[in-house]
């Protein structure tokens, strides 16, 4: 298990870069990663001996680095103008004088988001409310899938991990990620499928893809896989908060 972090900063392809030093006692060697979607950089050491030369590896490692960072896609900052995944649909975002918080304007001659209030708070109203959506969504699925299948879930929680859709423990407690309500409706329902299954069998063995194929159907498991393959990480571009901007 990965423990602590903390934060070096190092010039890369001629830009200052945050780097997440993590130290995790199980890795066998110094590992780099830079995340497809969000652009984080971290790299990994064994113990805290071997920080520096796991970050003089990472230096090494710039140009790799820097090839990997403009791979990522431009963040999505949920501001009136932007586009957004909604339920596997692309919805403008528009400011609106009326009254209510955030809703979807089914009267609009595109697919249409509303969202009322001060410019400056829409991205984090329009946040809170697919999270929202997303605990409701989820809940409600997983809750179903339990119900069909004979199991009980402890406790769901909807979070927002970035290596991971869902995760599901021995204690009868599924997590999924709030991002998944960006997805299409069968997308979030093989997850949900995928974790429930997970509280009879504890693996990815045959017996467990058997449970999945039963509660979704292999046809709608397989489409899932291949859309978060292909889509996945477009998820998260999404983030109501803009990055502190950094000196050098």
């Amino acid at each position: 298990m990965e423990k602590r972090a903390r934060q070096e900063t190092m010039r890369i392809g001629g830009k200052s870069v945050s780097v997440k030093v993590r130290l995790n006692p199980r890795a066998r060697r110094l590992i780099v990663k830079v995340h497809p979607s969000t652009g984080e950089v971290a790299v990994v050491a064994p113990s805290e001996r071997s920080v520096q030369k796991a970050l003089d590896f990472a230096r090494q490692e710039g140009d790799w680095i820097a090839g990997r960072l403009d791979r990522v896609p431009d963040p999505v900052y949920l501001e009136p103008g932007d586009t957004v995944l909604f339920k596997g649909n692309l919805y403008v975002l528009r400011l609106s004088p009326d009254r209510g918080s955030v809703w979807i304007d089914n009267d609009a001659t595109r697919p249409t988001i509303r969202v009322t209030g001060k410019r400056e708070h829409a991205p984090r109203r329009v946040e809170d409310w697919l999270k929202k959506q997303a605990r409701t969504a989820i809940t409600r699925r997983i809750n179903a899938l339990a119900e069909e299948l004979g199991v009980n879930v402890t406790r769901i929680t909807v979070r927002d991990a970035t290596s991971r859709w869902g995760s599901c423990s021995t204690s009868g407690a599924i997590s999924l990620s709030w991002r998944l309500i960006m997805a299409p409706n069968s997308v979030l329902n093989y997850v949900a499928a995928h974790e429930v299954a997970h509280l009879r069998e504890m693996n990815h063995g045959t017996r467990f893809w058997r449970i999945v194929d039963k509660l979704v159907g292999q046809d709608e498991a397989e489409t899932a896989q291949a859309w978060l393959r292909e889509f996945g990480s477009e998820l998260h571009r999404y983030n109501a908060q803009r990055p502190k901007r950094r000196r050098g």
